[in-house]
């Protein structure tokens, strides 16, 4: 009996020892929650590539209309919208052929001697339309206007075609008042020319009371290109019928280009340099007077 009770009481203690917990140290360590995988930042959404502005023809240099005259007559080249171009013209008025040689050195090739001088201003008012003003120093004001009607181009359009209207006036626009119409047009020649015929009226050009007092005329013209940046220029503006005093002007110089500038050193037998001064003529056909041009263009 004693021996079945202290069985009884070994398997109580036994069964009293398995259902304990497991010490501390035995227990499994917690894990640690998964790291959710970072994530890379959100990239914005791709732009498409911004286009280059486009570029406006009419500002690219023309290698054989580097200016927008020859010596005076004007050509076909077109000013940029929203561009200036600025020019001055200076005829020195002693002759070449007055005296002799020795005569000639001591006034410097006429360089000592007094001067015409011109100032110009034009102003691209829209794409192929410019207008100007351009005042001479014996107080003769010229206002113009020039449109671009074609453009010469190898796809078909054979000649550059221009038309040109002015207001001009002596004494600083008060008096003779002479205003001209005409057309320009303009043919290169391959790689080497631009030639131009330019039919003008103009009117009121005749200071006297009787006898015809307008002119019409035609600018012949041309500007040779003998290096990349190194021109002949040459043009004569015959008058073809109403009022045309003394001879015809004609000019003829030498040309450079350097960026945006133009330097021209020229001979004629005028001073002319607005189509009304061109309408009245040259001084005559034994006189001929240095001068130049420099022009320049801010585009």
């Amino acid at each position: 009996m004693k021996i079945r009770t202290k069985a009884m009481w070994g398997a109580c203690v036994l069964l009293v020892l398995l259902g304990r917990p497991t010490n501390a140290g035995a227990q499994t360590a917690p894990q640690p929650p998964a790291e959710t995988a970072s994530q890379p930042p959100a990239q914005p959404a791709s732009l498409p590539p911004a286009q280059p502005e486009a570029s406006d023809p009419d500002s690219r240099v023309d290698p054989l209309q580097p200016d927008f005259n020859l010596a005076a007559l004007p050509t076909t080249l077109r000013l940029p919208e929203h561009k200036m171009a600025f020019r001055v013209t200076h005829r020195f008025t002693r002759s070449l052929g007055r005296g002799d040689f020795g005569d000639l050195l001591n006034d410097f090739f006429g360089f000592d001697s007094g001067a015409q001088i011109g100032l110009e201003f034009r102003y691209g008012l829209r794409p192929g339309t410019q207008v100007g003003l351009h005042r001479t120093s014996d107080r003769t004001i010229e206002i113009f206007g020039q449109q671009s009607v074609l453009q010469e181009k190898a796809d078909g359009r054979p000649l550059g075609l221009d038309v040109i209207a002015t207001l001009e006036g002596a004494n600083n626009l008060r008096d003779q008042k002479s205003p001209a119409i005409g057309v320009l047009v303009s043919k290169k020649l391959g790689k080497v020319a631009a030639v131009y015929a330019e039919p003008i009226f103009v009117a009121n050009t005749s200071p006297l009371s009787t006898g015809s007092s307008n002119t019409t005329m035609i600018g012949l013209g041309g500007r040779v290109r003998i290096r990349p940046k190194t021109y002949l220029v040459g043009e004569v503006t015959p008058r073809l019928g109403g009022y045309k005093p003394g001879v015809d002007q004609a000019s003829f110089g030498i040309e450079m280009r350097a960026g945006g500038h133009t330097f021209q050193i020229n001979f004629s037998n005028g001073f002319g340099t607005t189509l009304g001064q061109l309408a009245r003529g040259g001084v005559s056909s034994n006189s001929w007077f240095i001068g130049f041009n420099i022009a320049r263009k801010f585009f």
